[in-house]
């Protein structure tokens, strides 16, 4: 976190605001695209050797998600989500941390591509694959994954009907992507694999990086057991550094406590003005407290 917040000072103000409102453009241009001309993820996709020739526009527009003239509902509906996920997050993270958790998706992509291209000459985010895999569709579940860690009690309407909660949800669609990569297993297409582990990997690295390790530290542990074997014995240190015994019972005539004997019962006395409490031995016989 500290390391955060040291490139935040430095590079906070190239942070982009309102970063969601240009992500949902990419889908509004989808829609556009493809519609008009449903192979033009020839020329989107992103083909190692084609950047390496100069088409450099490849490293945005593989971006671009992939959509059919009949999915425009549900594409609105998934940018809605999306929109409303990453404000969220925005506002809970602040404008900086929400840009450099989208962009590190989003250059994780672009390194494995590289790296895979470099030793297998593949294109793991090639033209064809693009159609299946749509990456910014795969960094919209991993801004869930984090949104639902942010907001975990967070209630989605399931179909407009049957409320659910957002950590629910995360826990459905992490199961679904572990089945996606089983059924590629199956198959035999590895690779097919690095694209989702990647868009995940910031995610990952998210919840790792931003867990309270102090917590589970011997000093801390050791510390939250001393405390508790002094509150089961009842033990404390008053202002001078004496042990005193706390007590939840005492006799105000007497002054005995539940310590001195277990079957002595204690009980409170309603006609006397204030909280005094008395043995049942002392109960009925003792003189009432009353205000002057």
């Amino acid at each position: 976190m500290r390391f955060l917040q040291r490139l935040e000072r430095k590079f906070g103000r190239y942070a982009v605001p309102n970063l969601m409102k240009y992500v949902i453009l990419l889908y509004a241009v989808g829609i556009l695209i493809f519609s008009a001309s449903p192979y033009a993820y020839l020329f989107l996709g992103l083909e190692v050797d084609q950047v390496l020739k100069g088409q450099v526009w490849r490293l945005v527009t593989f971006l671009i998600p992939y959509n059919r003239f009949g999915d425009i509902f549900f594409v609105f509906l998934k940018a809605y989500v999306f929109y409303m996920i990453g404000n969220a997050l925005e506002n809970a993270w602040g404008t900086f941390k929400l840009n450099l958790y989208f962009f590190s998706a989003v250059i994780f992509n672009i390194l494995a591509a590289f790296i895979v291209y470099g030793i297998f000459r593949l294109n793991i985010l090639g033209n064809f694959l693009m159609v299946v895999y749509s990456p910014l569709d795969i960094i919209y579940s991993s801004m869930f994954f984090a949104f639902a860690a942010t907001y975990p009690n967070m209630q989605f309407l399931l179909y407009f009907i049957i409320p659910i909660k957002a950590k629910y949800l995360a826990w459905f669609n992490g199961a679904f992507y572990i089945y996606e990569i089983y059924k590629l297993i199956r198959v035999g297409f590895y690779l097919g694999i690095i694209p989702i582990v990647v868009s995940l990997l910031n995610f990952i690295i998210f919840f790792l990086g931003t867990r309270n390790y102090r917590r589970i530290s011997p000093r801390e542990l050791e510390r939250k057991a001393n405390f508790r074997r002094q509150v089961k014995e009842g033990l404390r240190y008053n202002s001078t550094g004496r042990q005193t015994v706390i007590t939840r019972h005492k006799c105000a005539v007497c002054g005995r406590t539940e310590l001195d004997d277990d079957d002595l019962e204690f009980r409170f006395c309603s006609k006397c003005d204030g909280n005094y409490e008395y043995c049942m031995e002392h109960l009925f016989t003792h003189e009432h407290v009353k205000k002057q």
